[in-house]
């Protein structure tokens, strides 16, 4: 394997202009630049990305926190991630934290340790105290779920807004018996949903029925049949469900085939989130789009500004209510 002073003594230069052409080119001459770029190529040189890290404290890494790599939700947002990261340069590591302190604590010691420049946090379940001391000397976004009531710089969807849309929605069609699957309270995005749900019943006239209303534990495709079990128990059944995920729906939807009722003709169904598979069910899922890349992409552009020293302001992006067979 070559040696940068290989290239040097080949090009005629010091191992010091090598160097600069290699990380700095804009300061080195055409002639001197064009003459060692070629030496390299000749000799088919690797730059040390490890000595140059250590030479610019920088480990052009980006750490990407999800609570696990089960939810496809996550798909979209890490395309958007990687692809704005490999065009400035930087490299992203997937952590999945799966509600682990010890996992979580690993990761954020990589940033203290300066193995990585930054954090994208999605992870709902993550320690608000310690992201927040952790994004007080070091660059940190959240994407998705956020703190409202930090300081850390986010990019998510205006999600009570959402799921009012998604609900009046089904009470334009006809709907007044309404029921809501719906996530632990402990996370914002749960109580932001559940929000935009009494708003629009409300807004309407319509009950909150405390028997239509279920919390599951987590996002599973079993919570969602759970929850849909509960439902087609209660004395006066819904006849439409607004579950805060589509995974929660689909697992909805499935438990409705199987105790032989029909969808949309005895009960409709909305989700949130648009992921692929909701396209692929039978009836294909109404539900409410994030646009999962770019949040993605405008997470890691905050982020890197961050790593430069640039004020980053929030951002809430539109989301969209996606009509299909389902309703």
């Amino acid at each position: 394997m070559p040696t940068i002073q290989e290239v040097a003594e080949q090009a005629g230069v010091s191992v010091a202009t090598v160097s600069r052409v290699i990380n700095n080119p804009s300061i080195v001459t055409e002639k001197t630049r064009l003459k060692v770029q070629n030496i390299i190529t000749k000799l088919n040189y690797e730059p040390s990305v490890l000595g140059r890290n250590l030479r610019t404290s920088e480990s052009r890494l980006l750490l990407a926190l999800i609570p696990s790599i089960s939810n496809p939700f996550y798909t979209e947002i890490i395309n958007g991630i990687e692809d704005i990261a490999i065009k400035q340069g930087y490299n992203i590591l997937l952590c999945a934290t799966d509600s682990s302190p010890n996992r979580e604590d690993i990761y954020f010691n990589l940033l203290k340790s300066r193995l990585a420049d930054g954090i994208i946090s999605m992870d709902p379940t993550v320690n608000k105290a310690k992201l927040l001391e952790l994004a007080s000397k070091y660059p940190v976004v959240q994407c998705s779920e956020y703190d409202e009531d930090g300081s850390i710089s986010y990019v998510t969807i205006n999600n009570e807004l959402a799921a009012y849309h998604a609900v009046r929605y089904l009470i334009k069609i006809g709907h007044k018996k309404i029921a809501l699957i719906n996530s632990h309270k402990k996370y914002l995005y749960a109580r932001e949903r559940r929000q935009g749900f009494e708003k629009a019943l409300k807004e309407f006239d319509l009950p909150i029925n405390p028997d239509w209303i279920y919390n599951t534990d987590s996002l599973g495709f079993e919570q969602g049949q759970l929850a849909m079990r509960h439902l087609l128990t209660v004395t006066e059944r819904p006849t439409a469900v607004f579950a805060v995920s589509d995974i929660l729906a689909i697992g909805a939807l499935k438990e409705i085939n199987t105790n032989g009722f029909h969808v949309p003709n005895d009960i409709a169904l909305i989700g949130f989130d648009k992921i692929s598979f909701s396209n692929m069910t039978h009836p294909t899922l109404t539900t409410i789009s994030q646009p999962g890349y770019k949040m993605g992409s405008t997470s890691a552009t905050m982020l890197i500004d961050k790593i430069k020293g640039k004020e980053v302001k929030s951002v809430v992006l539109d989301h969209e209510l996606v009509i299909r067979e389902s309703t």
